[in-house]
């Protein structure tokens, strides 16, 4: 096992982390030296999870996101078991229907927008009043490409993303000056929650994007590092896109 580096002092909450690019962000953020807090849905996944993150640095609490019994209880067992809770990366999401929004089913848009986007608030609320609003500290909402344009398919969840996007620019500027706030909008990440986008045709989607290949966890977690780092502390309110270039090819025939 890899030695880990000396503990940094600071302390972070990342939602939906038991895999995928919440399990990206929160390695980074172990391999920096911080202690983390991840949650998820599943319990043994999440313990799995924490076995291969570090017991000695990392915690789980299960529970669904937009609960809010569970949002208080991972911030309480955050700050029972590490004193602080600098960093909130709100990463919990979910995208249950592929089709198009006019005959999206009204309760599944409820569903999306209580999980992508009113857990974050309800996290961000609750690490703000329990450390942050008097300590300071950083969050990082994690929102995607289809917050930024028309996403055939998948309108419901680029809606929700879009909202994100406007979460953050309104937390900060509410939490400023101690708190700053950013997100991230990544493009496709090999996760198994984006998988139904390239799966049996990875090459063919790659094909798009200048740099050649699709994201994975570890470039999303470099980014939500930078972040929540001192080398980013002029800067909130902003949403990084980290696409591997696509954007690069709108309008381009």
């Amino acid at each position: 096992m890899t030695e880990l580096p000396a503990l940094s002092g600071k302390v972070a909450l990342v939602t939906g982390a038991s895999r995928g690019i919440g399990y990206g962000v929160a390695e980074a953020l172990v391999a920096r030296g911080d202690r983390v807090c991840i949650t998820g849905r599943g319990e043994d996944a999440l313990k799995e999870a924490v076995e291969q993150l570090g017991a000695d640095r990392v915690i789980g609490v299960a529970g669904k996101a937009h609960d809010p019994e569970h949002q208080a209880a991972a911030v309480a067992r955050t700050m029972e078991a590490f004193g602080r809770v600098d960093y909130l990366v709100n990463n919990a999401g979910t995208n249950p229907v592929f089709g198009p929004i006019a005959d999206l089913d009204l309760d599944v848009a409820r569903k999306v927008f209580e999980t992508n986007v009113v857990s974050a608030l309800g996290f961000a609320q609750r690490t703000w009043h329990a450390w942050q609003k008097d300590n300071g500290g950083a969050i990082v909402n994690i929102a995607s490409v289809a917050g930024l344009s028309a996403s055939p398919f998948i309108g419901a969840y680029g809606v929700s993303k879009a909202a994100m996007i406007n979460l953050t620019q309104q937390l900060a500027h509410e939490f400023a000056p101690k708190v700053r706030v950013n997100a991230i909008a990544p493009a496709v990440v090999k996760t198994k929650f984006a998988q139904a986008l390239y799966e049996g045709r990875e090459e063919e989607a790659a094909a798009a994007y200048p740099l050649a290949r699709l994201g994975v966890p570890a470039d999303i977690g470099g980014t939500a590092a930078f972040l929540t780092s001192e080398q980013s502390d002029w800067i909130t309110g902003q949403t990084l896109v980290v696409d591997g270039g696509i954007f690069l090819n709108a309008g381009v025939g």
